[in-house]
């Protein structure tokens, strides 16, 4: 399978991209090369660190009509199976350290948190808290097992028992709320100022920076792991987003080292949360309201991140969005390669910005608008694997190792 079924998506160009504009220091103070070392730094010494799979899709790539196609496969990322784990837990360790530095009065490191038995005790005096729609929670839920704090998540009305169950294996309390994913949001913020608890959210708001601004940098070493591996500069770079801070995570990366060559870069939402695509639209931030009933649960957001917005408001060439069966096909197309293609499982959540590029390509506009060509390389970042098995075996109709197993066997 090398062909995407026909679907509907949107494509809008973004009037307030600004080709000539410098990544500048207002920029460089949210994101940049010295904090992405830092988190690096303290990252790769957790037990598990990999860099996980960079792969190579030339039968794709032929059938787009582009030069290769190459997606980051974050679905091993320290066994929770997303690129989450980059983002959540390391903020939880940044804000241990400053919180008992400021109790103690002077600097602790990362290494003092796991080398000393009395921080370790202070740890579990701290409770972090979040609201999820998986992936975040389990990195927050990991990181907070791993330095020894408390942790509450909250989960909204429609994330799936298994992705309840999978946060709860590493001790946090999980609590259910109703309404959607920003309903959840405002119950724990209100529960941790009324419990004196720290929020480990990824999306940022006036007052509320730091913590997103730690989790975007973790996310920025996958970006690194992936332009190390790559042979050549990427032409163009598609990347779904929820509330935002991935994509402004990825985007960042590349305007900061490149301004003057920065890759075409396609924000990816699903039709019914494309905050980010209204907002674009309106030239201010929108929010989007209603359930945001997507099957794309890791997306499904109707606020944007204050803090990726004024990354992506100007960094962005386009936004697009796509509906959940264009999705589903992506997550087969993966799973049922031909031409030589390696078999990869990628989630509901991860794809998106495979459809994407593959619609683009095969419409005539789209294509022009974006610049796609037979020169194009095109990077996917392939976010989670099998995050939700029960739901994964029904959108694609085999299990996670029945897909690698009947691929290993080709």
């Amino acid at each position: 399978m090398t062909q995407l079924a026909q679907h509907p998506f949107t494509l809008l160009s973004n009037s307030r991209f600004r080709p000539s504009e410098t990544y500048g220091e207002h920029r460089s103070t949210l994101l940049n090369a010295g904090a992405l070392a830092r988190a690096q730094s303290v990252i790769t010494t957790w037990p598990g660190y990999a860099q996980t799979p960079l792969c190579s899709l030339p039968a794709l790539a032929r059938s787009a009509g582009v030069a290769s196609i190459h997606y980051k496969d974050e679905g091993s990322r320290f066994g929770l199976g997303s690129f989450k784990a980059l983002g959540g837990a390391y903020a939880v360790a940044r804000l241990l350290c400053r919180e008992l530095g400021q109790q103690l009065g002077r600097v602790v490191s990362h290494a003092d948190l796991q080398s000393d038995p009395a921080l370790r005790q202070a740890c579990a005096d701290i409770t972090v808290t979040c609201a999820t729609d998986g992936n975040h929670g389990r990195s927050v839920a990991w990181g907070a097992q791993m330095l020894g704090c408390r942790c509450v998540i909250y989960i909204h009305a429609t994330v799936s028992e298994g992705r309840k169950e999978a946060i709860a294996r590493y001790g946090a309390q999980v609590v259910r709320t109703t309404g959607n994913y920003d309903d959840s949001v405002q119950e724990a913020d209100r529960d941790a100022r009324a419990n004196g608890w720290f929020v480990i959210s990824d999306t940022s708001y006036p007052g509320y920076m730091d913590i997103p601004r730690d989790v975007m940098q973790g996310y920025q070493l996958m970006v690194h792991e992936t332009v190390n591996a790559l042979p050549q500069w990427p032409t163009h770079v598609f990347v779904q987003a929820g509330v935002g801070g991935f994509a402004a995570a990825v985007c960042a990366y590349f305007w900061e080292r490149n301004a003057q060559q920065r890759p075409v870069f396609v924000v990816v939402e699903p039709e019914r949360a494309d905050c980010l695509l209204q907002s674009a639209r309106t030239g201010a931030v929108v929010a989007v309201k209603g359930d945001l009933d997507t099957l794309m649960a890791g997306l499904a957001c109707g606020e944007v991140s204050l803090l990726a917005w004024d990354i992506l408001a100007t960094g962005a060439n386009a936004f697009c969005t796509i509906p959940d069966a264009a999705a589903v096909d992506g997550m087969r197309l993966l799973a049922s390669p031909t031409g030589g293609d390696p078999v990869i499982v990628g989630g509901e959540s991860a794809v998106a910005g495979l459809p994407a590029a593959l619609l683009a390509a095969q419409d005539s506009s789209a294509r022009a608008a974006l610049g796609l060509g037979p020169d194009s390389r095109v990077l996917l970042f392939g976010s989670e694997g099998d995050t939700d098995p029960a739901l994964y075996a029904q959108l694609v109709g085999r299990s996670a190792a029945e897909v690698l197993r009947d691929g290993a066997s080709a």
